[in-house]
């Protein structure tokens, strides 16, 4: 891709001045738009085209979140110096092991790889190694990380952003769309070499390979744990009764989302949802006298949703959801430490100073360098042991080498400084 006259990445890493040359509009790939890749067939000819190409491989995907029910990647796309652009349409063809096979052990390029990866994944592609330009961003502090800002301070283009929000499900997909998805592979590989610069020039090349490699082998997250209680304004809600229709809906909601393949906002809003549990409707006419279930689609699918409600309002005491949701193996809210373990409480304090500190010594974003779960994990459960001790559990927190090589000297300092002083031992009593 031909750049505008271009600084050094030494000169990018700050911002342009204001004689700095303007912006140019990144309209179109270099090469043009490719045509989709739809057929086993054409699979096979980009399989050999990707194969026979030279360096690392830009990755993207699009969703239609919002749209479908889940995060199935509706389109993929690639691109490859001496392969050029791929768009491959993943809802005609959603098995990609043979592209993934013909990459080998390339580099992917991605911008928040941790989006992607898991659709990647679920093609029956795994790459063996990853660059993530967004992630990369964030390690060197700076302040936008979003692909479109990123290609502006790195490349001088301006990225159009407008399709990110569309129903990717959609068939055909109109021209404007490809032009998008392809941009977004266009200029990865270009910010890859950038980036990488700027990494070298910081001295955190290695934090950024730990922590690409972190995000590669992410494994899927845990389900969540009643996950109806994430319903937008449910947490307003304390009356029993209440919280299990709004468990009844919700659960109603998804149940006929996966069966239509639709977005559960699409299918009932969240509002319409804690209004009808404040409202505690008994009749179907009560329940379409809710302002929120006035609305045709609404309305017409009105008994489905009584049904629901009327199976929570049938339910004995004993079978209603708790006012609160479990608290699971973590430490309590941090608003009770003071009282309940006051020790711990110290720590936390000293521990948000030195991580304020190192934030601000290495130029890097505070949940980046160490996940904020496991920093107050360690304030509370720590026994002494000093710096062994904390090394082991951020270790099994997943905290990186880098991270804890940071972190671990001066929390441990921190943490037996403000141990109590042991008792003194009585001198013998003299005769």
């Amino acid at each position: 891709m031909t750049q505008p006259a271009a600084s050094s990445p030494e000169d990018a890493a700050t911002p342009p001045s204001e004689d700095a040359s303007p912006l140019i509009p990144l309209t179109e790939p270099e090469g043009g738009v490719p045509d989709i890749i739809d057929t086993p067939e054409a699979l096979a000819r980009a399989c050999e085209a990707f194969a026979a190409g030279t360096g690392p491989v830009a990755a993207d995907a699009e969703r239609a979140s919002g749209f479908r029910y889940g995060q199935a990647t509706y389109l993929a796309q690639f691109k490859r110096e001496g392969a050029g652009i791929a768009l491959i349409d993943t809802d005609a063809l959603p098995d990609l092991s043979s592209f993934g096979e013909a990459l080998g052990d390339a580099e992917w390029v991605f911008h928040a790889a941790s989006q992607d990866l898991p659709g990647m994944r679920d093609l029956g592609m795994r790459p063996a190694r990853i660059f993530d330009t967004e992630l990369g961003a964030r390690l060197l502090g700076w302040p936008k990380v979003g692909l479109a800002a990123v290609v502006e301070r790195e490349l001088g283009f301006v990225l159009a952003k407008e399709h990110s929000a569309q129903d990717w499900s959609t068939r055909p997909l109109p021209h404007a769309w490809l032009v998008y998805a392809a941009l977004d592979v266009e200029v990865l590989l270009d910010l890859r070499v950038r980036l990488g610069a700027h990494l070298d020039a910081a001295g955190k090349s290695e934090w950024a390979r730990q922590e690409f490699e972190a995000v590669r082998l992410a494994p899927p997250p845990e389900p969540r744990e009643e996950p109806w209680r994430r319903t937008s304004g449910s947490h307003l809600l304390r009356d029993q009764r209440q919280l299990a229709i709004v468990k009844a809906l919700w659960e109603a909601r998804d149940a006929e989302a996966r069966r239509r393949d639709i977005s559960p906002g699409r299918v009932l809003r969240d509002q319409a949802i804690v209004a009808a549990a404040m409202a505690k409707p008994r009749t179907l006419d009560d329940l379409i006298a809710v302002r929120e279930f006035q609305s045709k689609g609404t309305r017409r699918r009105a008994p489905q949703w009584h049904a629901a409600i009327a199976q929570a309002l049938a339910l004995e005491e004993r079978e209603l959801p708790a006012r609160r949701a479990p608290q699971g193996d973590g430490p309590p809210q941090q608003r009770m430490w003071k009282e309940k373990r006051p020790e711990a409480f110290a720590r936390l304090n000293a521990a948000r100073a030195i991580i304020g500190a190192l934030v601000e010594r290495h130029d890097v974003p505070a949940e980046n360098l160490l996940q904020p779960d496991a920093l107050r994990r360690a304030c509370w459960e720590y026994p002494g042991g000093g710096e062994t001790w904390i090394r082991t559990f951020l270790a099994s927190r997943g905290a990186r080498p880098w991270q804890i090589d940071l972190v671990a000297p001066e929390l441990a300092a921190a943490f037996d400084a403000l141990a109590p002083a042991p008792a003194a031992t009585p001198a013998p009593a003299e005769d």
